[in-house]
């Protein structure tokens, strides 16, 4: 039963990788796979038919009469007619094979984005980022084996068996079916036994890469802590042993592939034998002349080499099979996580006895907690740290799925305490938050967030390149950049995670101001113990522990003295 459920689970997960891997391209990976059988199909009939005419002509020559009566133009015609075709074919099938390959593996890129927006995936993938590089990187590339190494391959090896076949076929219909199914069986079957006896080396392989790049971007990011803390020996240790990891396993992966190459050669060598004593026989009986013989020879020499093509990527197989099952649960969750969460409109935020707790701990962040905001409304969350502010505006804005209760709001814009900057321009940084925007729009998002003049006075303008995590921006320009972010976001809810925390009190002041001022009628939601943020709010939850223990209103002394409470400049 648990063989059966595991065969069942592996064959869904490689459904679902399949499915949006073949819809990507459909008409250029067909046509890809039927140019690389006219390719090799092109090659065994010219080698063939070269083989059958140089025969056929020395034997004519031998005599004035056939030798006069004898056509070599139209033999050499199709010499020259296989030659250019196949030239072209192979040309055409490297340039589409390739391109559509790419052009899927851009695609399952988007698929799993779109996976990683699911509540809580993003949230995993941080605690081991290195996972995230990887499934983009190595897990994606690692598919491309399913259709250049695999399909392609199987698809010529298809066509080069079924030729060989119906040449032989005309000669004598036992022999050639005989010859289409040892080249099937045995080509195939080779290929099998190899991906079989390679997998567990190319998972070895596959982890060991991992590990390996881990191990080493930790030594060269953090030496000076290693060395603090008197373990750069140790981490030095370790970098060695995971590259002595992939060295066995790509010892492992060579032997194979030398196995798999004695393999295919011994099966070529017993074809060939099998079909020069079959075509003797025939000879001696006179069904067939030397060239016909010499036709069936080449034909059959070159009907193993497809199949041979396959070698790689049955070796590659292990390590393709290994990014399926990563990547199957990412592309499933990608066709839920593009549909919206069902919200009565009365309402901006509905929790109804919502719970949460982080993976592998027992105590809940919270557990029963409602809470319910009105449009328009501008309210604060208070509480010390830990009190589960974060995760409450994390679980409004789909970034955690709730454990229990209800969780709905509406489109909502989540202004974290750190800001994501990427090394890109300005513009483009800007143009995360609404992708149509024109250049008119950012300068108005940057004149509200007081960060034109800045701008303005740069030399490039929008097109100022900033360093990785904004670098070239001062913290309050970070921070006024998110802001104009902000503004361009074209949501009713805002949620605002300590949106000043580490500012000046003057910029963030300012800051706050521009929140106020272009806030308009949305809904603000602000998780903060700072006075300043708190006072832009009409109304004060306050929480405690997981839980809401007051919920005041402004115009009463409860809520002054809250405020009060909170944190000054």
């Amino acid at each position: 039963m648990k063989g059966a459920s595991s065969s069942s689970s592996n064959w869904r997960d490689l459904r679902l990788v399949l499915r949006p891997f073949l819809a990507a391209q459909p008409r250029p990976l067909l046509l890809g796979c039927l140019l690389a059988a006219v390719t090799v199909l092109a090659a065994m009939a010219l080698l063939g038919l070269s083989g059958w005419f140089i025969t056929a002509t020395a034997l004519a020559g031998l005599h004035a009469a056939t030798a006069f009566t004898f056509d070599v133009f139209m033999p050499s015609a199709g010499i020259r007619l296989l030659a250019l075709g196949r030239t072209a074919s192979r040309y055409g099938e490297r340039l589409v094979t390739h391109d559509a390959t790419f052009a899927v593996l851009a695609t399952l890129r988007v698929r799993l984005f779109r996976g990683w927006a699911q509540a809580g995936a993003a949230r995993a993938l941080l605690m081991r980022p290195a996972r995230l590089l990887f499934r983009l990187t190595s897990d994606i590339d690692a598919l491309e084996s399913l259709y250049l190494r695999l399909f392609v391959p199987a698809a010529a090896a298809l066509g080069a068996a079924l030729l060989a076949g119906a040449v032989l076929g005309f000669m004598h219909a036992g022999m050639g079916l005989a010859l289409a199914l040892w080249l099937a069986l045995v080509g195939w079957g080779i290929a099998c036994v190899v991906a079989w006896r390679a997998r567990q080396p190319s998972l070895r392989r596959a982890h060991a890469i991992e590990s390996l790049r881990a191990r080493a971007v930790d030594l060269v990011a953090g030496q000076a802590d290693l060395v603090m803390a008197g373990r750069i020996e140790a981490q030095r240790d370790a970098v060695m042993h995971a590259d002595q990891r992939l060295a066995q396993a790509d010892l492992a992966l060579n032997r194979l592939e030398a196995a798999a190459g004695f393999a295919y050669g011994s099966a070529s060598t017993v074809t060939l034998v099998g079909v020069l004593l079959a075509v003797g026989a025939l000879v001696g009986e006179g069904a067939i002349g030397a060239p016909a013989a010499t036709l069936a020879l080449l034909v059959a020499f070159t009907a193993t080499e497809p199949f041979a093509a396959l070698r790689r990527g049955a070796l590659d197989a292990g390590r393709t099979w290994l990014a399926v099952r990563r990547l199957a649960p990412r592309m499933a969750g990608a066709e839920g996580a593009a549909h919206e969460r069902p919200h009565d409109n009365a309402f901006a935020v509905i929790l109804q006895r919502v719970g949460f707790a982080h993976a592998g701990s027992r105590t809940a962040v919270f557990s029963d907690l409602s809470l319910t905001l009105a449009p328009g409304e501008r309210v604060a969350l208070v509480g010390a740290s830990g009190a589960g502010k974060s995760t409450v505006l994390a679980a409004i804005a789909g970034e955690i799925a709730p454990q229990s209760g209800r969780a709905s709001a509406q489109p909502a814009c989540l202004l974290t305490q750190r800001t994501e900057l990427f090394q890109d321009s300005l513009r483009e940084n800007l143009r995360l938050a609404n992708p149509d925007a024109t250049d008119a729009q950012l300068h108005a998002a940057l004149q509200a967030a007081g960060l034109e003049a800045d701008v303005r006075a740069m030399p490039a303008g929008l097109d100022t390149r900033l360093g990785e995590g904004g670098l070239g921006l001062s913290g309050g320009q970070c921070r006024r950049l998110a802001l104009a972010r902000l503004l361009l976001r074209p949501v009713p809810l805002w949620l605002l995670d300590e949106p000043t925390e580490a500012l000046d009190a003057a910029v963030a002041h300012d800051v706050l101001r521009r929140l106020a001022q272009h806030a308009g009628p949305r809904t603000l939601l602000i998780a903060t113990h700072l006075r300043r943020e708190a006072a832009l709010a009409e109304r004060l939850v306050c929480m405690r522990q997981g839980r809401v223990v007051a919920d005041l209103r402004r115009g009463s002394e409860a809520f002054d003295t809250a405020l009060r409470s909170l944190r000054p400049d």
